[in-house]
């Protein structure tokens, strides 16, 4: 037989020798043998690693395993020995033991033993001992995150619930509407899906001292709670100033000054404001930097040309204009927020055109769930922002 013959199984076994070593290694695990009789005690490398013992010092015997363990599971290695000791099956078990004698160096141990079978009884143990404190160090920092992510949740659903109960009490709802003889008035206040965006949508539709009906629609910068105190404000003052009598453009001017000096220098606003005359049929408006209203009549749906105006806050001394328009028996007037157009997913005249189409299908004499419609045909409620949708139809043809 040649020499390499002679050489092969030696190669292998030390090859097989090198390729355990290395998988005890990366599964940072080892094997430990405790034989009764001779009192002898057998461990891997990987064992004296895990436990941080000089192999010099040799592997710890049987009864000695219990100074070593956190004394808190000391119950739970008894548990563990005397099972192993009682039946023919392999058990388990994790505890904490002291590394390399630092009672600060804890570490998280799986142990699986089973019995040496001889004639007479068990005549030793054989284990495989891993050390599992990463996997349970990870647990412990998800389960710390979800409890973490569980409470953010929760302070954020109840402070969706604060700042919506606020903006009802500060917003008329739907049914709160005035109803003039003349007029059919339906409102939507849609809140975005994600709480930290609710913002600063409003709207108003109130009947001045003259028998005109007042409609605007506003969004205030920012979002939570400062957008909704700066909304509250908008909306206040504007109810205020209507009692004035004055046209939308004045209003928008005063508007403009108290954005300017009372707000921060940060917040802006948009709106557009306009009287409608029942009697006359003549929707005079302003905006300032407001998406304009849509016109429905027969079925198609158009947008006003809007009247120059710029943000509120933005500058002072540029005057808004007034524009005048007016309505026909059956028509249907669509005012709204941004938030009704704009996604983050889509261009803003893809969402113009989409509200274009689908307002065509508005019915007068049903505004309410025309306006549901509408909303479910463009997609549903905006996830990045709050919308209000604002319609009025002129009755005769509606």
């Amino acid at each position: 037989m040649s020499a390499a013959g002679l050489l092969g199984p030696e190669t292998d076994a030390e090859t097989l020798a090198a390729r355990l070593t290395h998988a005890q290694r990366l599964g940072n695990l080892g094997w430990a043998e405790w034989h009764f009789h001779t009192g002898e005690t057998i461990w891997s490398d990987q064992v004296y690693t895990i436990f941080g013992r000089d192999p010099a010092h040799g592997p710890i015997a049987l009864p000695g395993l219990a100074e070593h363990v956190e004394p808190a599971d000391a119950a739970t290695l008894d548990r563990l020995l005397w099972s192993a000791l009682r039946g023919a099956e392999p058990v388990q078990a994790e505890l904490r033991i002291r590394r390399g004698g630092n009672w600060s160096d804890l570490r998280d141990v799986r142990v699986v033993l089973e019995p040496l079978m001889a004639a007479g009884g068990p005549s030793g143990l054989h284990g495989v001992i891993q050390d599992v404190t990463g996997l349970r160090r990870a647990e412990r920092i998800m389960a710390d995150s979800r409890r973490r992510l569980l409470e953010a949740r929760d302070r954020a659903a109840e402070e969706r619930h604060v700042m919506l109960a606020l903006r009802e009490a500060i917003l008329p709802g739907p049914a709160r509407c005035p109803g003039l003889p003349d007029l059919r008035v339906a409102v939507r206040y849609v809140p975005g899906e994600r709480t930290a965006n609710l913002g600063g949508d409003w709207f108003e539709a109130a009947p001045a001292p003259d028998g005109r009906l007042l409609l605007a629609v506003g969004d205030v910068s920012g979002h939570g709670l400062p957008a909704i105190a700066h909304m509250a404000q908008l909306r206040h003052a504007l109810i205020g100033l209507a009692m004035t009598g004055r046209p939308a453009h004045q209003l928008l001017d005063w508007l403009n000054e108290l954005v300017l000096h009372r707000f921060k220098d940060t917040t802006t606003a948009t709106a557009v404001i306009g009287h409608l005359d029942p009697q006359t049929r003549v929707f005079a408006w302003s905006q300032a930097g407001h998406p304009a209203p849509v016109l429905v009549r027969d079925g198609v749906a158009t947008r006003l040309d809007p009247p120059r105006g710029v943000l509120l806050g933005a500058t002072s001394g540029r005057p808004y204009e007034l524009a005048m328009t007016r309505l026909r028996p059956g028509d249907v007037l669509l005012l709204f927020t941004d938030g009704l157009v704009e996604r983050r997913t889509r261009d803003l005249g893809v969402g113009l055109d989409l509200v274009l189409a689908a307002a065509g299908a508005v019915p007068g004499h049903d505004l309410e769930s025309g306006l549901d419609k509408l909303l479910a045909d463009i997609g549903g409620p905006n996830p990045e922002d709050d919308a209000c949708l604002l319609g009025v139809c002129i009755l005769g043809g509606c």
